[in-house]
């Protein structure tokens, strides 16, 4: 069994994580709603931890085209968190399950990134970041369920169609 890549899902991989990030540039007027989420979840459950391919295509794209600060450090791991309870959850096929997570995970995502600006200014500031991002987290949770919610039933059957198509089981 090979376990490398084909150039065929190389190229749907990149696709995929251009289409994350451009995604996110097109919502960027909006305050902290995002596809993101619903992207890291979709691919963490069509393609296992293949998933990190398109995940981090994403990843690097914003580390190019976005001065290198905190949030880069950041988005190293907070993704791949996502990514692993995805993955743990990927037999799960309810929209509703998938909406409270991608929800929850918005809720969190100002906690998850608080150690990185904890160990760089210490905990006082990690905490004062994190606590002064909550209306943000707020508004990233309630978007990440709607998100979800509408499209990832749609949007997940179109994956499992595209990865098939490449001789891919989902």
């Amino acid at each position: 069994m090979r376990r490398g890549l084909s150039l065929r899902e190389l190229a749907l991989f990149a696709v995929l994580g251009t289409l994350c990030f451009l995604g996110k540039v097109v919502m960027a007027p909006l305050p902290n709603l995002e596809p993101v989420s619903l992207f890291v979840m979709l691919f963490s459950v069509t393609f296992g931890w293949k998933a990190l391919y398109p995940i981090y295509t994403y990843v690097l794209l914003e580390c190019v085209v976005y001065p290198v600060h905190l949030w880069s450090v950041c988005y190293l791991y907070v993704w791949l968190v996502l990514a692993a309870a995805s993955i743990a959850l990927r037999a799960c096929r309810t929209p509703l399950v998938w909406a409270l997570v991608s929800g929850a995970f918005g809720l969190l995502f100002g906690a998850l990134c608080a150690p990185v600006y904890a160990f760089t200014g210490g905990w006082a500031y990690g905490l004062a970041w994190w606590i002064s991002g909550i209306p943000f987290d707020l508004l990233h949770g309630a978007g990440n369920f709607v998100i979800a919610l509408v499209l990832f039933s749609p949007l997940q059957k179109l994956l499992d169609r595209l990865y098939g198509s490449l001789g891919r089981r989902p």
